[in-house]
């Protein structure tokens, strides 16, 4: 079971990566609905400047996926756990990653939720969600990099990851947002011959 459980949550970091490249990001044949919600609501709804954190009510209801995504999305990141779990014959595999499973898209929601809508939580005085929270945030300004909410292993392992910006933005701010701007270099001193 403690297996399944640490080979599920690697598995989820991949999983999540896929949806959100190949699914929420570009329209899958006729399939359009996570592509809509995603790339075209709530990326024009969410920007990296200071509309990454809600400024209308009445897009709140855009930062969650819909109620019926996690069961559906839960069940469908299981499939690989029940074939094995069939052919290792062990329900201990499915009670992990099922465990897994549903505390990694718990995780993304509400790390999610906290992201576009900050209240000063516990979790937003974290040194991991302060991390994440930038990770993300530059999701927002490079909409092909950072694909990962929870654990960015994917994008490290598939050349998505990004840590600071390219170039200077207008970026959010607040107390849980870091500086993801491009480090300042300071100036060399040209070296001079030794003086005669």
């Amino acid at each position: 079971m403690a297996i399944a459980f640490v080979v599920a949550v690697f598995f989820a970091s991949f999983f999540e990566w896929t949806l959100h490249r190949y699914f929420m990001h570009r329209p899958f044949g006729n399939f359009v609905y996570a592509f809509r919600a995603h790339a075209l609501v709530h990326h024009q709804t969410f920007k990296a400047d200071h509309t990454y954190h809600l400024i209308n009510e009445a897009d709140k209801h855009t930062i969650p996926m819909a109620w019926w995504n996690g069961p559906v999305l839960i069940a469908v990141g299981m499939i690989p756990f029940w074939i094995a779990a069939w052919f290792v014959g062990s329900w201990g595999v499915i009670a992990g990653a099922l465990l897994a499973c549903i505390s990694y898209y718990g995780a993304y929601e509400y790390m999610h939720w906290c992201m576009h809508l900050p209240k000063k939580r516990n979790i937003e005085r974290s040194g991991i969600y302060f991390r994440l929270n930038g990770h993300h945030l530059l999701h927002h300004r490079y909409m092909h990099k950072n694909f990962n909410v929870v654990f960015p292993l994917a994008d490290l392992c598939l050349g998505t990851l990004l840590l600071r910006s390219r170039v200077h933005f207008k970026q959010a701010e607040g107390p849980s947002v870091p500086n993801v701007q491009p480090r300042v270099r300071k100036p060399r001193l040209p070296k001079f011959a030794g003086a005669r």
